[in-house]
Order: C-alpha cells, then sequence, then structure tokens
C-alpha cells in the first residue's frame, strides 16, 4: 500500500529552521507570515522542498503508472510501468532530438498516439505525470480515465508547471469554463487558440528570470513572423494531435479548480495536498485523491420528441442489452448518428 500520510503543505518547525530571521516567530505567527509573504517570496516551508522530495511520497511498495516519462522518469522500480504517446524506439528517438540522454527512458508498457488511457487494463496504487496535466485537451474525461486505472483511495500525483514562471507567464490563468467548454466539446484534440497561444503568447523559461521580475516579452512583440508560423502550423495540424499547453495554473488556481470540479461533480477527485512553488523554481506540487468510481459525467440535451419506445424498436441491441433509452442516446447514440425512430 502507499504511504497513508502525506506533509502538511506548512510545517512550522520547518519554516522556521529554514529561515533564520524568523527564529524569533512563534507557530500562529510564522504561518500569518508565510501567508502574506512567505509564499509570494518562494519561501520553504514543508518537507517538499524539491520533486525528489516530493516523488519519494509515491512510494513503492504498491503498483505505480506514471505518464509520459520521456528520458527522466520521476519514480522507478519494478513495480512501475510507463505509458507514452510513442513506443520505447520513438520515444529514444525523440530523446535524442532534443538533445537527452536516450539511455534515460524508460522501457513503455501502454502506447496510445492520442493519450488514451482507455489501453490500459491493470489497476495501481498511484499514478503519476509531469508536465503532462496541462496537455490535456479534456481535463474533466482525463480526471476520469486516471481514476479507472485506480484502485480505491488511489491518489494521482503531479507535478505542474506555475505558468507565473514559465514560458505561460503572459496567458490567463485557466478557469472552470474553459474547462468545462471542452468538455462539453468532448474535446480530443487542441483547440486552435491554444496552438496559435504557444507560438504568439509565450515568453522565455528561465524560472530565475521571472523570480527576479524579468518576464521578457511575448513572441508576437519580438518575432514579427511568428503569427504567419503559429497560422502555418495549424493548417499542417489539422485534423492530428499537436503538442501545447492547454491549461495554465499557479498554486492557487489548481487548488480552486480542482476543488470545484469536485464539488460540481465533474471530476472523481478530491485535493489532498498542494506544495507551492518554491523560489527558483517553475513547478509546483499536488495530491489527488481518488473518491469514486463513477462514470464520466453526461449532460447533454435530449431532442424535444425523444420516445424511448421508439428508439429501443430502432434500436433492437440496445433494447437486447436491457440499456435505458435515455441514458444510452447520452452516452452513445447521439455520437453514433443512431435513428430515433422506426
Amino acid at each position: 500500500m502507499l504511504k497513508s500520510d502525506l506533509p502538511v503543505e506548512f510545517d512550522a518547525r520547518i519554516y522556521r529552521q529554514a529561515n533564520p530571521d524568523l527564529l524569533q516567530f512563534d507557530d500562529t505567527s510564522l504561518e500569518r507570515h508565510y501567508r502574506e509573504y512567505g509564499r509570494r517570496e518562494g519561501r520553504l516551508c514543508s518537507f517538499v522542498g524539491d520533486r525528489s522530495a516530493f516523488f519519494s511520497l509515491v512510494g513503492m511498495q504498491g503498483a505505480i503508472l506514471e505518464i509520459g516519462p520521456l528520458a527522466n522518469p520521476s519514480v522507478r522500480g519494478p513495480n512501475v510501468k510507463y505509458f507514452d504517446v510513442l513506443g520505447t524506439q520513438a520515444l529514444r528517438a525523440k530523446a535524442r532530438a532534443n538533445q537527452l540522454d536516450p539511455d534515460g527512458c524508460p522501457e513503455i508498457d501502454y502506447v496510445s498516439d492520442t493519450g488514451d488511457l482507455g489501453v490500459i487494463d491493470a489497476r495501481f496504487d498511484a499514478v503519476v505525470s509531469s508536465h503532462a496535466i496541462e496537455h490535456q485537451p479534456d481535463l474533466v474525461r482525463h480526471l476520469y480515465s486516471v481514476a479507472r486505472i485506480l484502485g480505491a483511495n488511489g491518489r494521482y500525483f503531479l507535478a505542474v508547471p506555475d505558468k507565473r514562471y514559465c514560458f505561460d507567464h503572459f496567458i490567463c490563468e485557466t478557469t472552470i469554463a474553459d474547462v468545462l467548454g471542452a468538455y462539453a466539446r468532448e474535446a480530443k484534440l487542441h483547440e486552435a487558440t491554444s496552438i496559435v497561444r504557444h507560438f504568439v503568447a509565450t515568453t522565455h523559461n528561465d524560472s530565475h528570470r521571472h523570480w527576479r521580475g524579468d518576464h521578457g516579452e511575448p513572441a508576437w512583440k519580438t518575432d514579427s513572423g511568428i503569427v504567419t508560423t503559429a497560422l502555418d502550423h495549424v493548417a499542417a495540424m489539422a485534423g492530428s494531435y499537436a503538442d501545447a499547453h492547454a491549461w495554465q495554473f499557479s498554486p492557487d488556481s489548481f487548488a480552486e479548480l480542482m476543488s470545484a470540479l469536485h464539488a460540481c461533480s465533474f471530476s472523481p477527485f478530491s485535493l489532498e495536498r498542494v506544495y507551492s512553488t518554491l523560489k527558483g523554481s517553475l513547478e509546483f506540487y499536488a495530491v489527488l485523491k481518488k473518491e469514486s468510481d463513477a462514470p464520466v459525467p453526461v449532460h447533454a440535451a435530449i431532442p424535444a420528441d425523444f420516445d424511448e419506445r421508439q428508439y429501443l424498436l430502432a434500436n433492437p441491441d440496445v433494447a437486447a442489452a436491457g440499456m435505458d433509452a435515455r441514458e444510452h442516446y447520452l452516452r452513445y447514440g447521439r455520437r453514433e448518428g443512431r435513428r430515433l425512430k422506426i
């Protein structure tokens, strides 16, 4: 089983030890200082001082799946399996192309070129991803896909780029409306907007410069041809997957979004921990805890003249399976173009 206790997000003892200028503060004053100043300053306040400390929380006693390891898996061991959009050899070629050590790429156990976790037929105690969740075209369905392969009370461990300190700095933070809009569209590919934004609105990726307040300029201000390049890329990738950030988060906005999705029954996960971004870093860490095995919620309009009896007569396989006509139509029939009546 996984470790049952996670470190708290704020530990007064660690905060005091890491910040000698605060030695005279009592615990209550320390926490107030952290909320008012320390978080913004990126001060260390918990056991999670870097990514190695965070991923050590995963433990090595249960079955673990890592999504998108590339050439530097976050976890290793005989109980770890890996999922990617590329097979092992293709992943190693990508690593070489990006001047990474191809020998760092693990053997990939599950492959889907569209990122569909439905190809996985096993259950795990934990799922791990590093800088992957922001690439998912449909965040709601991604969360339900992860929950499907987790056992009861399984956890999803995430390293997430903080948009304030990476190339996404000038892009607005994702809202629940953005996420539910992609869910309503049943998005399987990135919108043209996400791809264009990736070219024209991004800036440098030097986290230390961002922490110093040097954010540079969005690309369109420094490269007059980038807009044409972006539109050409959209045209070339029409109908196929293009790698881009669909979502932009800070620790606070991520926590608010995950809590809201769960409260509205659009996520099977509760938010267990968010460890804030430390000074000099461009990522924060989060843990989501599986709360249910509920299927992906379906919210779509049923035609006003929908007749359950007629639908079952027109689709005898649905009737033979004993399925509810309305539920079948919402989940499958409308996408399959099923007849509504004989």
